[in-house]
C-alpha cells in the first residue's frame, strides 16, 4: 500500500468522533472530499486491500471512555489513550508457516459491584497470560482487555440472575489507529452451576476473520469446560502451536480428555476465504430479496444504517454480510456490529455508519431522521422503520432486476444443509453483486492514465460519461464520489498496469469483456 494512502488514513484515525463532527459543514455532510480512509477476508491476488482502514471503535474510544467516567463511577484511573492498543508480538516465536489462530482466549464474567445493586463484566480467566511485560505494555494490554469486556457484555451493567439461557455466538471488530484490526468472537452461556446465575462469556481475539471456524473453537472450548476449566489451556495450547490452514486446507488438533482419550479435531477452512467470515444465510432470513436491494442502495452511497434486532449473534452476521455485499469496495465508515449500550449516543453521528443495536434501545434510535433504520426481528410489523425514501430508486433498474434474477438461484439450494449450504448461498449472492460492480464501473482501468514520470491520473468525468445507459451513469456519477470508490482509485493510481489484471475482481471484468465481445461477432 503507499505511503501517500496510509498517510491520510493514519491522520484521519487520530480525530475522535465529536471532532470529526464540528469539523463538518453545518448544512451539509458531503464526504466525496474527505480523504479515504474493509471486511471480511480478502480474494487472492487483492490481499493490500485487506488494510483498508473501518473507522469503528478506535474512532468513539475516546468518547466512551468521558461517558463512562459520567455514568459509572470507576476505581480505576480513567484511561486517556485514543486507539486500541495492538498487544506486542515481541515475546512471541515468529511464525513461518503460518499465523497464529489467535492472541487472547478469555473468560468474562459478570461480577457484582460493591453494593450488590448491579454487575460489571470482569476478565476471569486469561490464555496466554502475559506476566513479564514493561509498563506501557501493560497499561494497552488493560485497555484492550477493558473493550473485551465491554463488547461482550455490550447491555451495560443491568442483569439478574438466570436459570435458562440461549447460548449464542456473536463477534466484534477492534480497530487500531494505523488501520490494523482484530476480530473478536464471543459465545455467552450460563456457567456450570444450580440456581439462577448470571450468563459469563468465553471471546478469543484474533487478526484472522473466519467465523465458521472459531465457532468450532468454542463448541471445543465449551466441552472442555464442562469437565474441568484445567482442560482449556492444553487445547488452546495446542491450538496456538499450530498454523493457521491456507484456504481449503485443514489442520488438525490433538487433545487429551479424561474418559475419553485423545481426541482428533480437524478444523477446515473454506476455500473460498474471502467470504469465510460471512454467512449470508442470516441476513436473507431476515430479509427479502427488495428488502436487501434497499439496504445495499443505501449502504453503497455510503448513509447512515442502523440495525435493530433481538440477538446479538444476528446483529454481527447481518452487518458483516452487508459490508461484504460491497465488495471489492470497502465500507470506510463507522462499523460496530453491536453498539454497548454505554457507547448508544454514536447514532447521533451525523456521517456514515453501519451500526447494529439491540432491539430494547430502540426508543434512544427512533428519534433519529436521514437514515435507513432496518428492524432484523422476527415478529417485526413493518422492516424499515426510518427511511430516506428513495432506496427503491438508487439502482438502475435493469441492473437491480439482473440481481433480483441472479438472488433467485439460491432456491436450488433450498434442500442442502449445513456448511454446504452457507457455502453455496454465499457464492451465489457474492456473485450476483459483484456482477452489479462489473457492469457499472468495470470499465475503470481504460481511464486511468499513466505516466513514466509522474502518477497516475484517473478521469473520472471521462469514465462516467462512457457509460451509454442514462440511469447507470445518473448511479455512477454518485458512486464516484463515496469514499470507497476514492479510496479504490488512490489504490489503481499507486499500481502499475500490470496490477490490476489480479483478484476476483478483474477476472469478473475480463469474463465480461470476452462474453460481450463474442456476442458482438454474432451480431
Amino acid at each position: 500500500m503507499s505511503e501517500t494512502v496510509t498517510r491520510r488514513r493514519k491522520a484521519l484515525g487520530l480525530k475522535t468522533f465529536k471532532q470529526r463532527w464540528s469539523e463538518q459543514p453545518k448544512e451539509t455532510f458531503d464526504t466525496s472530499d474527505v480523504p479515504g480512509k474493509h471486511t471480511g477476508a480478502t480474494p487472492p491476488g487483492e490481499d493490500d486491500r485487506r488494510q483498508g482502514a473501518l473507522k469503528r471503535f478506535s474512532v468513539m474510544w475516546p468518547a466512551f471512555l468521558k461517558s463512562r467516567k459520567d455514568k459509572v463511577k470507576d476505581p480505576e484511573p480513567a484511561e486517556t489513550g485514543q486507539n486500541l492498543p495492538v498487544v506486542d508480538v515481541s515475546m512471541q516465536p515468529r511464525r513461518v508457516s503460518g499465523q497464529y489462530f489467535f492472541e487472547y482466549l478469555v473468560v468474562v464474567s459478570l461480577k457484582k459491584n460493591n453494593d450488590g445493586s448491579s454487575y460489571e463484566p470482569q476478565i476471569t480467566y486469561q490464555f496466554p497470560k502475559r506476566d513479564v511485560m514493561a509498563k506501557s505494555q501493560k497499561e494497552e494490554e488493560e485497555k484492550t482487555l477493558k473493550a473485551i469486556s465491554l463488547f461482550c457484555f455490550p447491555e451495560g451493567i443491568n442483569w439478574a440472575p438466570l436459570t435458562e439461557y440461549h447460548s449464542e455466538t456473536f463477534s466484534f471488530v477492534l480497530t487500531d489507529i494505523d488501520g490494523s484490526r482484530r476480530n473478536g468472537y464471543c459465545r455467552r452461556l450460563l456457567p456450570r452451576g444450580k440456581g439462577a446465575r448470571p450468563p459469563e462469556a468465553y471471546c478469543i481475539i484474533s487478526s484472522l476473520a473466519c467465523f465458521g471456524l472459531f465457532s468450532k473453537i468454542f463448541d471445543e472450548v465449551e466441552k472442555r469446560r464442562q469437565i474441568s476449566m484445567a482442560l482449556i489451556y492444553p487445547f488452546m495450547q495446542k491450538l496456538r502451536e499450530a498454523s493457521f490452514p491456507a484456504p481449503g486446507q485443514t489442520v488438525e488438533i490433538k487433545s487429551f480428555i479424561p474418559e475419553s482419550g485423545t481426541e482428533i479435531i480437524y478444523l477446515t477452512r473454506p476455500l473460498d476465504s474471502w467470504l469465510e467470515h460471512v454467512n449470508f444465510c442470516t441476513l436473507f432470513d431476515c430479509l427479502t430479496d427488495e428488502e436487501v436491494m434497499q439496504v445495499f442502495a443505501a449502504a453503497v452511497l455510503e448513509r447512515r444504517i442502523i440495525f435493530i434486532a433481538e440477538e446479538l449473534g444476528t446483529l454481527s452476521q447481518v452487518l458483516h454480510a452487508v459490508a461484504a455485499l460491497l465488495y471489492p469496495f470497502t465500507w470506510q465508515h463507522t462499523f460496530i456490529s453491536i453498539v454497548p449500550e454505554i457507547l448508544i449516543d454514536v447514532v447521533m453521528a451525523p456521517t456514515p455508519y453501519l451500526l447494529g443495536v439491540q432491539k430494547r434501545l430502540l426508543d434512544v434510535v427512533t428519534d433519529q431522521s436521514d437514515l435507513l433504520l432496518v428492524d432484523l426481528s422476527k415478529d417485526k410489523e413493518k422492516t424499515f422503520l426510518v427511511t430516506i425514501g428513495d432506496e427503491d430508486s438508487v439502482l438502475p433498474p435493469k441492473l437491480q432486476a439482473e440481481i433480483l434474477n441472479a438472488l433467485s438461484q439460491r432456491k436450488k439450494v433450498s434442500n442442502v444443509e449445513g456448511v454446504k449450504k452457507v457455502e453455496e448461498v454465499n457464492r451465489v449472492v457474492s456473485e450476483a453483486f459483484l456482477h452489479f460492480f462489473v457492469r457499472t464501473v468495470g470499465h475503470y482501468a481504460s481511464y486511468v492514465k499513466y505516466a513514466k514520470e509522474s502518477p497516475a491520473v484517473f478521469d473520472k468525468r471521462r469514465f462516467y460519461k462512457a457509460i451509454e445507459s442514462k440511469t447507470t451513469r445518473h448511479f455512477v456519477k454518485k458512486f464516484i464520489q463515496t469514499q470507497m470508490f476514492d479510496l479504490f482509485i488512490q489504490e489503481v493510481e499507486q499500481q502499475q498496469p500490470s496490477g490490476l489484471q489480479q483478484g476476483i475482481f478483474h477476472r469478473k471484468i475480463a469474463e465480461y469483456q470476452k462474453n460481450k465481445n463474442e456476442k458482438t461477432k454474432k451480431h
